[in-house]
């Protein structure tokens, strides 16, 4: 049985496949930052009630799967979510405040969760794999 969830007039299941990146692809993802992302995503997923089922952070790229309340549109939870946290970068270690470009990947997850939680858990083998195909070109 799957997990719905509830608000005052609706019962709900709306889980998205986020994929976003920093500016110009730079792989500015690592150390400390990486660490202060993570709990930054979620408590600013948190604040507009939804929840990370499942991310991770590529020293490129950020993946996510999170659940989005229909009240929100997914592109206002992906560009607050953008936006505090490129703040809470500046703020913290930085000084730039534009991080992260305005576009992203979305694909809704529907009734394969289970296929795209594992996708994101071996994102960072398969690009390992496939950056050592690159070199041997």
């Amino acid at each position: 049985m799957r997990d719905y969830q509830s608000l005052a007039h609706t019962t709900w299941d709306c889980k998205y496949h986020i994929v976003f990146i920093p500016k110009r692809r730079k792989k500015v993802i690592f150390g400390m930052i990486r660490k202060h992302l993570g709990k930054v995503f979620h408590e600013l997923a948190a604040q507009k009630n939804c929840q990370i089922v499942e991310g991770h952070l590529m020293p490129d790229h950020v993946h996510m799967c999170i659940s989005i309340p229909p009240k929100y549109s997914v592109s206002y939870v992906v560009g607050y979510i953008k936006g505090k946290s490129a703040i809470s970068i500046a703020r913290r270690f930085t000084g730039k405040s534009r991080n992260f470009t305005g576009g992203y990947f979305v694909s809704t997850v529907g009734l394969v969760e289970e296929m795209v939680r594992e996708y994101i858990q071996h994102q960072e083998k398969e690009d390992e794999h496939y950056d050592q195909l690159k070199l041997g070109m």
